[in-house]
């Protein structure tokens, strides 16, 4: 993918392999540095990206339905359920124990939006006072490639990235 003024960039598409980018995971047992093809790249992984933590549609409607689905998505097959947001290790962490999800969810602190802009699914918020952020978003990986991917075409918007889509991708065969 091209970096520079003018230059092109591919949203992951099915069949792409996880980018390597060095993040944040914070999980049960703390906050740790890796690598996101190590947290994406092991087992049937469903990954949802979010604009903000704490962010009105984040808050209230993304997060929570994936939190109310976890046991249902892991009987269907997950192996990993992944929220990564473009925010510090300190606020997704704060996010992730108000909202008692880090037995559910593992989550991605993706601070300079590195990851976000390695898939392309990122946005200039820069209007908003938000700068880079992630699009709200989701995917399923298997062994590190992409096998789905939905993007909102509109903010504020929870369909194609909600839990219950990415429910029925699960039990869609893989083209």
């Amino acid at each position: 993918m091209g970096e520079g003024k003018g230059a092109v960039r591919q949203m992951i598409h099915p069949g792409d392999t996880v980018p390597a980018v060095p993040v944040k995971l914070v999980d049960a047992e703390g906050v740790h540095d890796v690598s996101s093809a190590d947290v994406l790249g092991a087992g049937r992984v469903v990954m949802f990206t979010v604009p903000g933590a704490f962010t009105p549609t984040c808050h209230l409607s993304h997060l929570p339905g994936y939190i109310a689905a976890a046991a249902k998505l892991k009987a269907a097959g997950a192996d990993r359920i992944v929220c990564a947001t473009v925010n510090d290790r300190h606020v997704v962490k704060a996010w992730a124990e108000q909202t008692d999800s880090l037995d559910r969810i593992d989550f991605i602190a993706d601070g300079n939006a590195a990851l976000a802009r390695a898939m392309g699914l990122d946005r200039d918020m820069s209007p908003s006072q938000m700068g880079t952020r992630f699009v709200r978003a989701a995917a399923v990986f298997e062994n590190g490639i992409a096998r789905h991917v939905f993007v909102e075409d509109k903010a504020g918007q929870v369909t194609g990235s909600g839990a219950a889509a990415i429910l029925m991708a699960l039990s869609a065969p893989v083209m």
